[in-house]
């Protein structure tokens, strides 16, 4: 059995339960779990011989979870910038994708991902592009959580012919992975105008059969609304409805353009947004009404989108930029508090992908994905309330110290298990790939 430990920060912020802020405490780690949170000399009195980690200037705060992104989109990153939604899709990245999207392609972005991830803190990410077992690979070379999406559309790709290929593949992936502690799956049709009705009826009975999230971009653009109510005769969010996958499990993300009868309809169905603000506002998509959201109680959780339309996978700009536009959209100064932007970061993400009893919070029994942040750098001095300043002050250059699943990946900065130097080798050469097709 591996060692027990105990980390002993200034602070520890365990979300749960809220507007708690713990200090002169360590959180214990057995056997990938936190065996217990308690006085730092109760820790010490109790556990003898436990590995001692002293962070004297740092909070500890949950993992954090990226709701929504496209992990191997890194190896886009800034290649088709400043571009309407709709163009930037059809005459950039599908036609990109088209030429090099493979296997190779998959794990090698997917993995530049997970060092960008793994050090902004970010211990979870919900995925969804080809080649999700290319995915899973590069995750579990890099230690980090990940639920990856069984992606559905209609036309065809390197990966899959059409949607019933696209559903087999992803559903032997699920088979051959389920028992992989690390892994998570979520049924992914990618949006309403690339997946019909008929596609939209057999994911919903995959969904209730299997009890699989739903992840779906919906209600992005408004062109994206106006166009579905041209050909359908229905907004998006109406036709997700028919076909049964409004529910607990459903991750509706973006949803900038709602109405108020469709946020009362994800608040009687206890659906999840996935909330981009930082990809909405490149892609000139709007502002998510998370004012309105919050206070119908949906859960929200928060997500970075892909790399080729952020370009960042950073949730601590995502928490600041969620936080400041749901205020001044709002024109309510206390619409997302840090608290609440903390938790969107963290709960409202494992919330989302039935995780919550997993990871979120810093609870005993959950197991130890955790996060190190360091207060001590001079732009973040003084310090009157340290969720204040995770939300509105400190950046992912501050985070220290991550633990996956009770593993230490990134310790005083620096990744334990990647290579950095042969991924950004490996980034190189796509990027000449990408430059000379």
């Amino acid at each position: 059995m591996p060692p027990t430990t105990l980390i002993e920060p200034r602070w520890i912020i365990p979300v749960e339960p809220a507007a708690t802020v713990l200090e002169a405490h360590a959180v214990v780690i057995e056997d990938r779990h936190i065996a217990a949170v308690l006085p730092v000399g109760d820790a010490v009195g109790r556990y003898p011989g436990a590995e001692r980690i002293d962070l004297p200037d740092h909070v500890l705060i949950p993992g954090l979870v990226n709701l929504h992104t496209h992990a191997a989109m890194t190896l886009m990153r800034g290649m088709a910038d400043d571009l309407t939604l709709m163009d930037w899709l059809q005459n950039h990245i599908w036609p990109a994708e088209g030429r090099l999207v493979s296997d190779e392609f998959v794990h090698d972005g997917t993995l530049l991902a997970c060092a960008e991830m793994l050090r902004g803190g970010i211990t979870c990410f919900n995925d969804m592009y080809f080649f999700p077992e290319a995915a899973a690979r590069a995750a579990l070379q890099a230690g980090m959580r990940a639920a990856l999406g069984i992606i559905t559309l209609e036309f065809r790709s390197a990966y899959a012919s059409d949607a019933q290929d696209y559903l087999a593949k992803g559903m032997a992936l699920r088979d051959s992975l389920r028992d992989e502690p690390l892994l998570s799956f979520c049924l992914a049709p990618h949006a309403p105008f690339t997946v019909s009705d008929e596609t939209f009826a057999q994911v919903a009975i995959y969904a209730g059969e299997l009890e699989l999230p739903v992840h779906i971009h919906i209600h992005e653009s408004a062109q994206e609304v106006a166009d579905s109510v041209a050909r359908h005769g229905l907004r998006p969010l109406a036709r997700l409805e028919k076909a049964g996958l409004l529910g607990p499990g459903l991750i509706a993300v973006h949803s900038v353009h709602l109405n108020a009868q469709e946020i009362a309809l994800f608040a009687r169905h206890g659906c999840s947004v996935a909330h981009c603000p930082s990809s909405n506002l490149k892609l000139a998509s709007g502002i998510a009404p998370v004012a309105k959201l919050l206070q119908a109680g949906i859960n929200v959780g928060l997500g970075t989108d892909g790399a080729a339309s952020n370009n960042r996978l950073d949730l601590f700009t995502e928490m600041r930029l969620a936080a400041l536009l749901a205020k001044g959209s709002s024109g309510d100064a206390t619409a997302m508090p840090a608290q609440r932007a903390l938790e969107c970061a963290t709960l409202g993400g494992a919330r989302a992908l039935g995780l919550q009893d997993r990871i979120g919070s810093i609870v005993p029994g959950k197991l130890a994905d955790l996060t190190a942040v360091n207060l001590a750098a001079s732009e973040l001095s003084p310090c009157y309330d340290p969720v204040s300043h995770l939300v509105y002050a400190a950046g992912r250059e501050h985070v220290s110290d991550v633990w996956v699943d009770g593993k230490r990946q990134l310790a005083g900065g620096k990744l334990l298990k990647l290579d950095e130097a042969g991924i950004r080798a490996r980034a190189q050469h796509w990027r000449h790939r990408i430059s000379a097709s």
